[in-house]
């Protein structure tokens, strides 16, 4: 029997062509694995496909609920966002997709997993790292790295892909390079390869519409969330992956969550992209409203501090380390009083507040307000003042005295 490897299968032209390159230069069973993390239509005529390839066998394995339960709820709880703009929409898929990739190789008892990341993306190491923590015996096999591939463009891919009589429905025309789960859809290529070029979004935008096209009259939406995860939308209670679907038909509706990025890559290079996460978007900025009522200053402070962090170690594809799991920790010990409803008004792109409440707020209107209460009194403020300056007050008396004895 032929030894068995793992493919990472989205059914797109790159990992189509891998099948018979593998079996050709490798001599393997190939075993497709699609992990479905939302890509909905993407899936379609899948196993046909792979079949049709080569393939000996093909997985679709559904990890929605996983994804969004275990990857999606701790980045939001986070509010881990990269370089300020990017929700992590493709940085967040990808642990779940190999670990999924792991979980089917022990199963088929394969000896390696390949994939069909460039070698210029971030994807092919927060695949391997993936792979690395989880399975550190199975073979990685990089086809765009490795010395045997010599496709370099579409067209060759399909030229070789008919010289192995499988005749697919792809085209050699020039389009954007996508990905897509339940959380957003990304943009590369075309114009967005000129930073001097503004996104031609009429052909772009799959999820949503330009807040130009949205609707002239605003939506109020209203959420609650308990201990920091989301629970309902409009007064009805669903599991998380439904609400990201309610919110991502209601953000795209209102044009919410388009962004544009110039973006530092894990391997060195700035690369520009467009990401619609209408959803994500909106319960990112939904759970942040519900955060300034409840948490203190201080801890405040420091959970910013941690959120940029996990941003940082998720989209370096450091999701199974233990530094994750211990910022992680600290982010989940303080969402144990994040338990409100919030209210905002969908309008043309944005998100605007109507009303945040909690049983658990720290604000109170009667030391709040500006009339003098039981609780605090504006004298109070004096000898404060006096001590958070001392230091100040300090420095610059000892440098007048300094001045003085030069003269």
């Amino acid at each position: 029997m032929k030894e068995k490897v793992i493919l990472a299968y989205s059914g797109g032209l790159d990992t189509t062509a891998i099948i018979p390159w593998l079996k050709e230069n490798y001599d393997y069973e190939v075993i497709c694995v699609c992990v479905d993390c939302g890509q909905e239509s993407e899936l379609d005529g899948l196993e046909e496909r792979a079949k049709a390839s080569g393939a000996s066998k093909l997985y679709i394995e559904d990890v929605v609920d996983e994804f969004c339960d275990e990857y999606i709820v701790p980045c939001v709880m986070g509010t881990a966002v990269y370089e300020n703009k990017y929700l992590l929409g493709t940085s967040m898929a990808r642990p779940v997709i190999a670990k999924r990739l792991v979980e089917i190789a022990r199963k088929e008892n394969a000896v390696a997993i390949c994939h069909g990341a460039t070698g210029k993306g971030n994807d092919q190491i927060r695949f391997e790292l993936t792979i690395k923590a989880l399975a550190p015996d199975i073979r990685i096999i990089a086809a765009w790295r490795d010395e045997k591939w010599t496709l370099d463009s579409r067209q060759s891919e399909i030229e070789y892909c008919n010289a192995h009589g499988i005749n697919l429905p792809f085209s050699a025309d020039n389009s954007y390079s996508r990905d897509r789960n339940l959380w957003h859809i990304s943009h590369e290529g075309l114009e967005l390869e000129d930073p001097s070029k503004e996104p031609n979004y009429d052909h772009l935008l799959v999820l949503s519409v330009s807040p130009e096209k949205a609707p002239d009259e605003g939506e109020y939406v209203t959420m609650t969330f308990e201990g920091g995860i989301p629970k309902s939308i409009n007064g009805k209670e669903m599991k998380v992956s439904d609400i990201i679907r309610e919110l991502n038909r209601l953000g795209g509706k209102h044009g919410i969550g388009i962004i544009d990025i110039v973006e530092n890559r894990v391997v060195g290079m700035k690369s520009r992209g467009v990401y619609e996460t209408p959803g994500g978007t909106i319960l990112m900025e939904a759970h942040n409203q519900l955060e300034e009522l409840i948490l203190d200053r201080d801890t405040y402070a420091l959970k910013k501090d941690m959120g940029s962090r996990l941003a940082q170690i998720v989209y370096e594809g450091k999701w199974f380390t233990p530094l994750r799991e211990a910022v992680q920790a600290f982010i989940e010990s303080t969402q144990k009083y994040v338990t409100g409803e919030v209210r905002f008004k969908l309008y043309k792109g944005n998100i605007i507040k109507a009303g945040t409440t909690s049983p658990y707020s720290l604000y109170d209107e009667d030391i709040a307000s500006f009339t003098t209460g039981d609780l605090y009194d504006h004298k109070d403020a004096s000898g404060f003042i006096n001590l958070f300056g001392l230091s100040l007050k300090v420095r610059a008396m000892k440098l007048m005295n300094a001045a003085k004895k030069d003269q």
